[in-house]
């Protein structure tokens, strides 16, 4: 029996196969989220103690010069939002520089999955990890300035909202920056920067400092833990705080989402 002819075989190559269909950006948030909060979970344990300890340490030192009333209020709610930083901010600033450098990010590049996906998974799983450190943190402090815990509860959107304000911030450090050795110093920087200007009183800062904490994505998550910890919390001032913490997160997710996209196609 005879093959088919060279027409034939021609007919048929003239046809490619379809291609698969395009990831959708869920399914694959999804599969970056868990493969990220696995890998962070090994790799990171030990740090977030570090964060936690750290954070715990300044609101101890802070308890010798602040006593209570506002003060107080600021010292617990910047030290709880000062793990955000250190995990979202520092080590997602450092985690994509390093990718960068060593060219991990070639291989997301060949994944079929959209850049937003990649970023947002990653920003997510750094932002989860950060919950117990806070809630601790949170905790020893209010029992510590014995500020009331009846609304601690407001710290489930305080975290995933200064989480992705932070987070996009720290990764878009990671993947502007022109070497590895940059984006771990910027991570170090922004996360100092949450630390001087997140625990310490407003009222006691000069104008001109004031000025450069209201840029701080994680000023608003402060203000808004900050105002639950009052008798009466107005919650209007809570609402704005975390609504504006939220458009922060979406502006700097897109910066990180865009900086990606730069970095994976060089």
């Amino acid at each position: 029996m005879r093959g088919p002819g060279p027409a034939r075989e021609a007919a048929a190559g003239a046809h490619p196969a379809p291609l698969a269909p395009r990831a959708r950006l869920l399914p694959s948030l999804a599969a970056v989220y868990r493969a990220q909060l696995s890998r962070a979970r090994v790799a990171r344990i030990p740090l977030l103690f570090v964060a936690t300890f750290q954070s715990v340490g300044i609101m101890v030192l802070m308890r010798g010069v602040v006593d209570g009333g506002p003060g107080a209020r600021a010292v617990v709610s910047g030290s709880s939002v000062l793990v955000v930083a250190f995990v979202a901010l520092n080590l997602l600033a450092q985690y994509f520089g390093q990718l960068r450098a060593s060219g991990g990010l070639d291989h997301y590049a060949t994944l079929p999955v959209p850049p937003a996906a990649v970023v947002l998974g990653a920003a997510g799983a750094y932002a989860s990890f950060t919950v117990p450190g806070t809630a601790v943190t949170a905790v020893v402090g209010s029992a510590l300035f014995q500020l009331p815990l009846s609304h601690l509860w407001v710290l489930a959107a305080v975290i995933p909202l200064a989480g992705a304000a932070l987070a996009g911030l720290g990764a878009a450090f990671g993947l502007l920056a022109p070497r590895q050795e940059v984006a771990t110093l910027l991570g170090q920087l922004g996360m100092s920067a949450a630390l001087l200007l997140g625990v310490l009183p407003a009222d006691r800062l000069p104008e001109l400092i004031r000025w450069a904490r209201d840029l701080l994505p994680s000023t608003y998550g402060v203000e808004a833990l900050a105002g639950t910890f009052d008798a009466r919390p107005d919650w209007s001032a809570v609402g704005l705080d975390l609504t504006v913490c939220a458009a922060v997160g979406v502006v700097s997710l897109a910066v990180a989402t865009w900086a990606y996209r730069r970095a994976a196609v060089r």
